[in-house]
């Protein structure tokens, strides 16, 4: 039963450590001998101890007649009976397949329909992608528009022709177009020529002190928000929830906004401040630089450090850290809440 290898160790003849491979790869010395029990039509059991794989792969079998010898088993039995466990399988597994397409076949049905539910979070990259993503939903809208448009940079008559060639067709079937700028926009020659050009009663314009980034929804489906500040990658919403939580974002903007035919925002209030002086205030306060609180209420950063230097003037600071202290003393952001 065991024999000695010649390090010593102790194996079974049988063991596939001394002898793996599977049974696809019948080895040279197991090929060897099969062929030659084949020719001679059996062989000495003592003969196949170096290819245990012959017993194990069923290739060889004892002899009735003497139990030293083992005879070949006929290739097309040994192959037969190899195939047969794979072929099962095989038909086990065309069975499930079957099973599987009877199984969606209902649901296939339904996308073939034209039925197949939307993407609720779509990625565009690419400003032509945008575009057309944009121009779809645009020609779909039947009932309202709401867009938030913080200041662009953009030659101001670009801004004008294009804002003119998206909505007038969409006017001219009825939608309702609310529209969200900064105040700086009340004095932008183009955006007065645009509400011009439009006519009164077919937008509504409002303006409030500060707008953080652009913002596009369609008859409170779908939604456009961008991802990155250069404006190349955007995201199409069109998950109910999503959508609606916008909306009420804008709704909450709107209230607090100006309509563009009320008096000027930045007229001075009592005490020789004006609104966008209290906007400037607030970011000053909360840390932001001159550069981002130009962008932020939609102005050059030249401007704003015009209404920085009046606003210091107003409180009587002479530097930009006394100038944080007394915004915090005057109580004016309190005033502001």
């Amino acid at each position: 039963m065991f024999r000695t290898l010649g390090g010593g160790d102790l194996v079974t003849n049988r063991t596939k450590a001394i002898h793996p491979h599977p049974v696809t790869e019948l080895c040279e010395e197991g090929g060897r001998l099969y062929a030659n029990a084949l020719r001679v039509g059996r062989i000495a059991r003592a003969d196949v101890e170096s290819a245990p794989c012959l017993m194990e792969f069923a290739l060889l079998h004892p002899d009735p007649d003497d139990i030293g010898w083992l005879r070949p088993v006929a290739p097309l039995v040994a192959l037969a009976q190899r195939l047969s466990p794979i072929e099962r399988e095989i038909s086990e597994r065309r069975r499930l397949s079957i099973e599987l397409s009877d199984a969606f076949e209902p649901f296939m049905a339904l996308t073939a329909q034209g039925t197949a539910p939307t993407h609720a979070i779509t990625v565009l990259e690419g400003l032509d992608r945008i575009n057309a993503a944009l121009d779809q939903a645009t020609a779909e809208c039947r009932t309202e528009m709401l867009t938030v448009q913080p200041s662009g940079r953009r030659r101001p008559e670009q801004r004008l022709i294009e804002g003119l060639e998206r909505d007038r067709p969409l006017i001219e079937r009825g939608v309702r177009l609310r529209t969200l700028y900064q105040h700086t926009a009340r004095y932008s020659p183009e955006r007065l020529a645009y509400v011009d050009q439009i006519g009164d009663g077919k937008v509504e314009i409002r303006t409030i002190d500060e707008l953080v980034e652009r913002l596009i929804v369609c008859d409170e489906s779908v939604a456009f928000i961008p991802v990155r500040d250069d404006r190349q990658v955007a995201l199409e919403l069109r998950h109910p929830g999503l959508v609606r939580y916008l909306i009420k974002v804008f709704e909450f903007m709107w209230s607090r906004a100006v309509p563009l035919s009320a008096g000027a925002p930045y007229e001075a209030a009592p005490d020789g401040i004006t609104d966008i002086q209290h906007s400037i205030a607030k970011l000053l306060v909360e840390g932001h630089v001159d550069e981002a609180i130009a962008r932020r209420l939609g102005m050059n950063v030249r401007t704003c450090r015009a209404h920085i230097a009046k606003l210091a003037t107003a409180l009587g600071s002479g530097s930009r850290a006394q100038l944080g202290y007394l915004i915090a003393q005057s109580g004016m952001l309190e005033q502001e809440g």
